[in-house]
């Protein structure tokens, strides 16, 4: 039986690091395009020389219209969306290789099992973090959000059963770098969408954040990375909500 098409799809930007472990996770996949944002370090040659198909563009979009880049590149019946710090697993590889084959549903949510500092999360939001990364190509397509962007599919969607491996942070100085840029891409489309903000809106939404994923979805479970974990996502809130005056470059006066 013919190996379904399945292209692979990506962003990067500066994943030197990261992108060689991920590439030889999905070399199942026939085909992988990348989007890449002006890397200074190996990327672009180290995807070239696994046989990646690479485009370099210079501006930032968002992550949704970088992702639909790489989706509108892609040649395969099915795309696999998938980021630099993520890895398939061999059961995982092989589950979507039966699925796509048999087409019993026209997109499928990947749970994702993702290690903080060291330490495989269980609590606090973090498992079984259900995203929605395969679909069938001409069904797809991502919304076009500047972060926490969404993959859409207009069919039925099923489940798989093996999570893939999320390598999200690689230290703390990581942890804090992305979540700044998470924080201040957010504040920037609460202000476009008109949201309001403001010291006190931030602060009583990362009060919530912090007992939502910390006390409520049992993060202390996960004892001091549940704690950090919950204390930093609750700090992006804060400035997600807080930063609406700031966004952009205006202050209100």
């Amino acid at each position: 039986m013919e190996q379904p098409f399945i292209s692979a799809i990506l962003i990067t930007k500066n994943e030197g690091e990261n992108l060689p472990d991920c590439l030889r996770s999905i070399s199942f996949c026939r085909e992988i395009v990348i989007v890449d944002n002006g890397s200074s370090d190996e990327t672009v040659s180290a995807a070239r020389v696994a046989g990646a198909t690479v485009i370099e563009v210079c501006d930032w979009p968002g992550f949704g219209l970088q992702k639909q880049r790489a989706l509108d590149a892609a040649s395969g019946d099915w795309i696999l969306s998938i980021d630099a710090d993520e890895r398939i697993t061999p059961e995982l590889a092989q589950e979507i290789l039966a699925v796509t084959n048999a087409g019993s549903a026209d997109g499928f949510y990947i749970k994702r099992r993702s290690q903080f500092l060291g330490k495989w999360m269980r609590h606090g939001g973090w498992f079984p973090d259900r995203v929605l990364r395969l679909a069938r190509r001409s069904m797809a397509q991502f919304d076009p959000s500047p972060v926490h962007e969404k993959l859409l599919v207009s069919g039925n969607v099923a489940e798989l059963h093996n999570p893939m491996l999320h390598f999200s942070y690689r230290d703390l100085a990581d942890v804090l770098n992305k979540q700044a840029k998470y924080a201040l891409a957010g504040a920037a489309k609460n202000r476009a969408a008109g949201k309001s903000g403001g010291i006190v809106t931030g602060f009583l939404r990362a009060a919530w954040t912090f007992a939502r994923l910390f006390i409520f979805r049992l993060g202390f479970l996960d004892g001091r990375h549940g704690l950090l974990s919950a204390v930093t996502k609750s700090q992006e809130t804060f400035w997600r909500y807080a930063g609406v005056e700031w966004a952009e470059g205006r202050r209100k006066t």
